[in-house]
Protein backbone atom coordinates (compact mmCIF):
# COMPACT_ATOMS: atom_id res chain seq x y z
CA UNK A 1 0.00 0.00 0.00
CA UNK A 2 1.45 3.37 -1.02
CA UNK A 3 1.95 6.11 1.54
CA UNK A 4 3.62 9.46 1.94
CA UNK A 5 7.36 9.86 2.33
CA UNK A 6 8.09 13.20 3.97
CA UNK A 7 11.52 14.76 3.57
CA UNK A 8 13.66 15.92 6.49
CA UNK A 9 13.14 19.60 5.66
CA UNK A 10 11.32 21.38 8.47
CA UNK A 11 8.03 22.98 7.43
CA UNK A 12 6.08 25.59 9.38
CA UNK A 13 2.64 27.07 8.92
CA UNK A 14 2.55 30.70 10.07
CA UNK A 15 -1.01 30.39 11.29
CA UNK A 16 -3.05 29.04 14.17
CA UNK A 17 -6.10 28.45 11.93
CA UNK A 18 -7.43 25.01 12.76
CA UNK A 19 -9.12 24.84 9.35
CA UNK A 20 -5.81 25.33 7.52
CA UNK A 21 -4.04 22.96 9.88
CA UNK A 22 -6.66 20.28 9.17
CA UNK A 23 -6.48 20.79 5.40
CA UNK A 24 -2.70 20.43 5.30
CA UNK A 25 -2.58 17.45 7.64
CA UNK A 26 -5.36 15.73 5.72
CA UNK A 27 -3.23 16.17 2.59
CA UNK A 28 -0.39 14.28 4.28
CA UNK A 29 1.91 17.19 5.14
CA UNK A 30 4.01 17.01 8.31
CA UNK A 31 4.60 20.46 9.79
CA UNK A 32 4.42 22.65 12.87
CA UNK A 33 1.88 25.47 13.16
CA UNK A 34 2.80 28.69 14.92
CA UNK A 35 0.82 31.93 14.82
CA UNK A 36 2.69 34.97 13.51
CA UNK A 37 0.58 37.95 14.65
CA UNK A 38 0.80 41.16 12.63
CA UNK A 39 -1.33 44.32 12.64
CA UNK A 40 -3.62 43.13 9.86
CA UNK A 41 -6.15 45.94 10.18
CA UNK A 42 -3.52 48.67 9.88
CA UNK A 43 -2.06 46.99 6.78
CA UNK A 44 -5.51 46.65 5.19
CA UNK A 45 -6.38 50.28 5.85
CA UNK A 46 -3.04 51.49 4.48
CA UNK A 47 -3.58 49.41 1.36
CA UNK A 48 -7.10 50.74 0.87
CA UNK A 49 -5.91 54.32 1.32
CA UNK A 50 -3.42 53.80 -1.51
CA UNK A 51 -5.93 51.94 -3.72
CA UNK A 52 -3.93 48.72 -3.56
CA UNK A 53 -5.89 45.82 -5.17
CA UNK A 54 -7.29 43.25 -2.69
CA UNK A 55 -5.11 40.49 -4.19
CA UNK A 56 -1.97 42.48 -3.42
CA UNK A 57 -3.13 43.27 0.10
CA UNK A 58 -3.80 39.57 0.73
CA UNK A 59 -0.37 38.61 -0.62
CA UNK A 60 1.27 41.29 1.52
CA UNK A 61 -0.44 40.01 4.66
CA UNK A 62 0.52 36.40 3.89
CA UNK A 63 4.10 37.46 3.17
CA UNK A 64 4.46 39.46 6.38
CA UNK A 65 3.23 36.49 8.43
CA UNK A 66 5.67 34.14 6.74
CA UNK A 67 8.48 36.66 7.01
CA UNK A 68 7.89 37.11 10.73
CA UNK A 69 8.08 33.39 11.39
CA UNK A 70 11.04 33.01 9.03
CA UNK A 71 12.98 35.34 11.32
CA UNK A 72 12.47 32.82 14.14
CA UNK A 73 12.57 29.44 12.38
CA UNK A 74 14.66 27.78 9.69
CA UNK A 75 13.09 25.73 6.94
CA UNK A 76 10.11 26.26 4.69
CA UNK A 77 7.54 28.74 6.01
CA UNK A 78 3.97 28.89 4.70
CA UNK A 79 2.03 32.13 5.16
CA UNK A 80 -1.65 32.49 4.26
CA UNK A 81 -4.35 35.13 4.24
CA UNK A 82 -7.92 35.51 3.04
CA UNK A 83 -9.70 38.79 2.28
CA UNK A 84 -13.35 39.33 1.48
CA UNK A 85 -14.32 42.12 -0.89
CA UNK A 86 -17.80 43.26 -1.85
CA UNK A 87 -18.72 46.33 -3.89
CA UNK A 88 -15.33 47.94 -3.33
CA UNK A 89 -15.22 47.35 0.43
CA UNK A 90 -12.96 44.94 2.30
CA UNK A 91 -14.49 43.13 5.26
CA UNK A 92 -12.53 42.25 8.38
CA UNK A 93 -13.46 39.65 10.98
CA UNK A 94 -16.34 40.91 13.15
CA UNK A 95 -15.59 41.78 16.74
CA UNK A 96 -19.04 40.83 18.06
CA UNK A 97 -22.16 38.95 17.02
CA UNK A 98 -23.87 42.31 16.51
CA UNK A 99 -21.16 43.28 14.02
CA UNK A 100 -21.47 39.84 12.41
CA UNK A 101 -25.18 40.50 11.86
CA UNK A 102 -24.29 43.80 10.18
CA UNK A 103 -21.83 42.01 7.89
CA UNK A 104 -24.47 39.50 6.85
CA UNK A 105 -26.97 42.29 6.21
CA UNK A 106 -24.47 43.98 3.88
CA UNK A 107 -23.64 40.73 2.05
CA UNK A 108 -27.29 39.62 1.77
CA UNK A 109 -28.44 39.29 -1.85
CA UNK A 110 -24.98 40.17 -3.23
CA UNK A 111 -21.98 38.42 -4.72
CA UNK A 112 -18.72 38.78 -2.83
CA UNK A 113 -15.22 37.60 -3.63
CA UNK A 114 -12.75 35.74 -1.43
CA UNK A 115 -9.10 36.55 -2.18
CA UNK A 116 -6.87 33.71 -0.96
CA UNK A 117 -3.12 34.23 -0.81
CA UNK A 118 -0.37 31.78 0.09
CA UNK A 119 3.33 32.60 0.29
CA UNK A 120 6.30 30.29 0.89
CA UNK A 121 9.59 31.46 2.39
CA UNK A 122 12.80 29.46 2.37
CA UNK A 123 16.19 30.59 3.71
CA UNK A 124 14.66 33.89 4.78
CA UNK A 125 13.25 34.95 1.41
CA UNK A 126 10.05 34.53 -0.53
CA UNK A 127 10.38 31.79 -3.14
CA UNK A 128 6.77 31.51 -4.28
CA UNK A 129 3.33 33.04 -3.97
CA UNK A 130 -0.13 32.38 -5.32
CA UNK A 131 -3.51 34.10 -5.12
CA UNK A 132 -6.82 32.50 -6.03
CA UNK A 133 -10.46 33.58 -5.91
CA UNK A 134 -13.89 32.27 -5.09
CA UNK A 135 -17.13 34.15 -5.84
CA UNK A 136 -20.09 33.49 -3.58
CA UNK A 137 -23.62 34.80 -4.06
CA UNK A 138 -25.58 35.05 -0.84
CA UNK A 139 -29.33 34.64 -1.05
CA UNK A 140 -31.51 37.47 0.23
CA UNK A 141 -31.60 36.98 3.97
CA UNK A 142 -34.32 38.13 6.31
CA UNK A 143 -33.54 39.45 9.77
CA UNK A 144 -34.82 36.12 11.13
CA UNK A 145 -32.53 34.16 8.77
CA UNK A 146 -29.54 36.07 10.12
CA UNK A 147 -30.59 35.67 13.74
CA UNK A 148 -31.17 31.94 13.28
CA UNK A 149 -27.82 31.40 11.60
CA UNK A 150 -25.88 33.35 14.22
CA UNK A 151 -27.65 31.41 16.98
CA UNK A 152 -26.62 28.19 15.25
CA UNK A 153 -23.05 29.34 14.53
CA UNK A 154 -22.35 31.02 17.89
CA UNK A 155 -18.90 32.50 18.43
CA UNK A 156 -17.60 30.68 15.34
CA UNK A 157 -19.10 33.50 13.28
CA UNK A 158 -16.25 35.71 14.55
CA UNK A 159 -13.58 33.57 12.89
CA UNK A 160 -14.14 34.73 9.30
CA UNK A 161 -14.83 38.09 7.64
CA UNK A 162 -17.99 36.73 6.02
CA UNK A 163 -19.25 35.42 9.38
CA UNK A 164 -20.07 32.01 7.91
CA UNK A 165 -18.53 28.55 7.79
CA UNK A 166 -19.33 26.75 4.56
CA UNK A 167 -18.34 23.44 6.12
CA UNK A 168 -20.69 23.91 9.10
CA UNK A 169 -24.11 25.02 7.94
CA UNK A 170 -22.95 28.10 6.04
CA UNK A 171 -23.95 26.63 2.67
CA UNK A 172 -27.55 27.39 3.67
CA UNK A 173 -26.83 31.11 3.15
CA UNK A 174 -25.92 30.87 -0.54
CA UNK A 175 -27.66 30.57 -3.88
CA UNK A 176 -24.48 30.13 -5.96
CA UNK A 177 -20.82 29.41 -5.32
CA UNK A 178 -18.03 29.56 -7.91
CA UNK A 179 -14.61 28.42 -6.79
CA UNK A 180 -12.54 25.60 -5.36
CA UNK A 181 -13.76 24.33 -1.99
CA UNK A 182 -10.29 24.61 -0.43
CA UNK A 183 -10.09 28.25 -1.50
CA UNK A 184 -13.38 29.01 0.21
CA UNK A 185 -11.93 27.54 3.41
CA UNK A 186 -8.97 29.93 3.11
CA UNK A 187 -6.14 27.96 1.55
CA UNK A 188 -5.22 27.45 -2.15
CA UNK A 189 -4.28 23.88 -1.31
CA UNK A 190 -3.71 22.33 -4.74
CA UNK A 191 -1.22 24.95 -6.03
CA UNK A 192 0.60 24.80 -2.68
CA UNK A 193 0.91 21.01 -2.81
CA UNK A 194 2.25 21.27 -6.36
CA UNK A 195 4.94 23.69 -5.15
CA UNK A 196 5.86 21.43 -2.22
CA UNK A 197 6.22 18.42 -4.52
CA UNK A 198 8.37 20.45 -6.91
CA UNK A 199 10.72 21.17 -3.99
CA UNK A 200 10.83 17.52 -2.97
CA UNK A 201 8.89 18.11 0.23
CA UNK A 202 6.23 15.48 -0.52
CA UNK A 203 6.52 12.35 -2.63
CA UNK A 204 4.51 9.18 -2.99
CA UNK A 205 6.45 6.24 -1.62
CA UNK A 206 5.33 2.90 -2.99
CA UNK A 207 7.13 1.05 -0.20
CA UNK A 208 5.58 2.97 2.69
CA UNK A 209 2.76 1.24 4.49
CA UNK A 210 3.56 -2.24 3.11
Amino acid sequence: MAGWAITKHKIYLASASQTRVHLLRSAGLVFDAKAAPIDEEAIKQAGLAENVPPDDIAITLAELKAQKLASQKEGYIIGCDQLLSCEGAIFSKPRSEQEAAQHLEKLSGKTHRLHNAVVVFQAGRRIWHHCSHADLTMRKLTAQDIADYLAFCGSDCLSSPGCYQIEAGGAQLFSEIKGVYYDILGLPLLPLLQLLRAHGLMAIDGEAGK
